[in-house]
């Protein structure tokens, strides 16, 4: 059997319509010769939102946890590895993704270090922008950077 795949192949259909499920990667990086702080951020190279920017993040697979698919996610778009992800919180406003109905888990995490993010994946670019000059961004993630900034007390 295959990763992903079940004996059962209706083991994951139901009658019923089911919420989607993705996960972000909130990263910051804090710049001490400045005192200044950076979120890494992704322009999207698809639609929705085709050229804005987004944090790391994507559908979550059927046979990992949700931690793990936001450190491949984040792998995957920025080729960023060396983090650790904290669970930050859940995003669920239901009008969030233009696509469907779909639920955010986020998970964040702050570093010291200068990481050179690389765009990969779905990613057009990958970089870090001073928190002091956000673009407009995709979805609802200025609400899970302000809250992943509360969270670290930025």
């Amino acid at each position: 059997m295959t990763k992903g795949t079940t004996s059962n192949p209706k083991l994951f259909t139901y009658q019923y319509p089911r919420m989607l499920v993705t996960v972000d990667a909130v990263v910051f990086y804090r710049d001490s010769i400045n005192n200044s702080y950076f979120v890494l951020l992704v322009k999207r190279g698809n639609q929705p939102y085709k050229g804005l920017y987004a944090l790391p993040g994507g559908f979550a697979e059927m046979d990992e946890l949700l931690v793990d698919a936001a450190k491949r996610e984040l792998a995957e778009e920025t080729g960023i590895t060396e983090v650790s992800l904290e669970f930050l919180g859940v995003f669920d406003s239901p009008n969030r993704d233009p696509r469907d109905r779909n639920i955010a888990i986020a998970y964040s995490a702050l570093v010291t270090e200068n990481l050179k993010p690389i765009a990969g994946d779905d990613a057009a670019a990958a970089i870090w922008i001073p928190l002091s000059k956000l673009p407009q961004l995709a979805f609802d993630h200025l609400e899970i950077i302000e809250n992943a900034m509360k969270k670290y007390m930025l």
